[in-house]
């Protein structure tokens, strides 16, 4: 072989080699970034799941309040329908899927449920001020301290939610990774607003 066509199997090798080389790098980081976005995708279904739960948990200690507080004030039917209209709402909605928080419209719709149950329980709590017999009785006081626990821990699993929707998010719109996660349809997902009625935890004395 000559001189020349050495150079050129050489060359031509030398191209073979880097395009692979290019091919791998590009490989490798696709495949890297799609698995480091499902990753964050699936932390925030589980925050997610974390919120679900805990606010499961407040749902079912409604109708035990409710109850307790009837055989003191039977006459706060209003406030009684309205939780009784909001629970019946979310019952259709809760424990739904992490696929909620990127669709911003119901995730609003679902911070509204939520804040009206909220508002419901604020009232409920306000009541008991005005029924001494209703404070000491030992199973509404067991109930309150079960709620206040109930309400501690959704602020702190939206807090990590919003965390980690953060995380999700900040990494998805950032260039070269952008790219893949609109290939891929990864969304961004929505938050829980500090300043939203949804937020506000029932105001439980003791």
């Amino acid at each position: 072989m000559s001189e020349a066509n050495k150079k050129s199997s050489f060359k031509i090798f030398a191209v073979i080699a880097v395009v692979v080389i290019v091919l791998g790098i590009i490989y490798k980081f696709t495949i890297g970034t799609y698995n480091t976005i499902v990753d964050l995708d699936e932390n925030v279904s589980s925050a997610w799941s974390q919120v679900e739960n805990q606010y499961q948990r407040r749902l079912d200690l409604i109708p035990n309040l409710v109850n307790s507080v009837k055989a003191y004030a039977k006459h706060e039917d209003s406030l009684f329908t309205q939780l009784a209209e909001a629970r019946s709402k979310l019952g259709g909605v809760v424990n739904i899927d992490a696929s909620i928080t990127s669709n911003p419209q119901k995730f609003a719709e679902y911070q509204k449920i939520q804040g009206e149950l909220s508002s419901g329980l604020q009232r409920l709590m306000a009541i008991s001020e005005n029924y001494p017999e209703l404070k000491a009785n030992q199973n509404f006081l067991a109930l309150q301290d079960e709620l206040a626990g109930t309400e501690n821990r959704i602020s702190t699993e939206r807090k990590r939610f919003n965390d980690s929707a953060k995380t999700y998010n900040s990494y998805i719109r950032k260039f070269p990774q952008s790219i893949i996660a609109e290939r891929k349809g990864f969304e961004k997902k929505a938050y829980f607003e500090a300043d939203s009625t949804a937020s506000k935890a029932p105001v439980v004395q003791f």
